[in-house]
């Protein structure tokens, strides 16, 4: 089970259709093209396949990377809303667990909350 507590660590969806065969250093250069992140600095980053039906995390654990992989027997992952020219999306830790768990985030209201200013 895949466990994230809310402002833990960014999660940055990658947009683009990724080739599921990738490993950690395929999926390092796809963060490094899609995100304009070093994986090394931090976060999680998201890869959907072209069906949409499965799904690789990246994450670096300050001694290693982990992935973490989901294959979906049935439906598919949303992919959020993106522009044409956008190749990533910053997503929060619980938008990220609706995703993984087949809600649709279009569907979703958010219920009103303090919010300190920056």
């Amino acid at each position: 089970m895949l466990t994230l507590t809310a402002g833990a660590m960014p999660v940055y969806f990658c947009v683009g259709p990724t080739d599921m065969r990738k490993g950690f250093d395929g999926l390092m250069r796809l963060a490094a093209e899609q995100a304009a992140r070093d994986v090394l600095s931090g976060g999680l980053f998201v890869f959907v396949n072209r069906r949409g039906d499965r799904a690789k995390l990246l994450w670096w654990d300050e001694d290693g990377l982990c992935i973490w992989y989901k294959r979906l027997e049935a439906g598919t992952f949303e992919a959020p809303k993106a522009d044409e020219d956008t190749q990533h999306v910053v997503l929060s830790p619980t938008q990220l667990s609706l995703l993984l768990g087949g809600i649709e985030l279009a569907s979703v209201r958010r219920r009103k909350r303090y919010r300190r200013s920056a």
